[in-house]
């Protein structure tokens, strides 16, 4: 398992290696600098603002077993067979890509 330390230095070495300046990111998810630089920082963050960020870095999430007995296609068809959940709880932050000015 990753630390979030570890999370956070993956996270702005990617970012350098885009080319992306901390307060562009404004621009490509929404969060001010002061914001992001938390997050580069270690602080700990909800999942969706994780999901967030490493779609804004061109980045993915993946979970894999940590246990090499556990059979992968059973933990595939748990997954699977669970509800969708939605993730996009960031509702405020959406208001900041959609609404639309009156």
């Amino acid at each position: 398992m990753k630390t979030i330390d570890e999370i956070a230095s993956l996270i702005a070495e990617q970012r350098k290696k885009l080319g992306i300046e901390q307060k562009d990111m404004y621009l490509r998810i929404g969060m001010k600098q002061q914001q992001y630089q938390r997050i580069e920082s270690g602080n700990d963050i909800k999942l969706s603002t994780l999901l967030r960020v490493l779609e804004g870095l061109d980045l993915e999430l993946s979970i894999n077993a940590k246990n090499s007995n556990v059979n992968s296609a059973i933990v595939g068809t748990t997954i699977a067979n669970k509800r969708e959940v939605d993730l996009n709880d960031d509702v405020d932050d959406l208001d900041f890509w959609f609404k639309t000015k009156e």
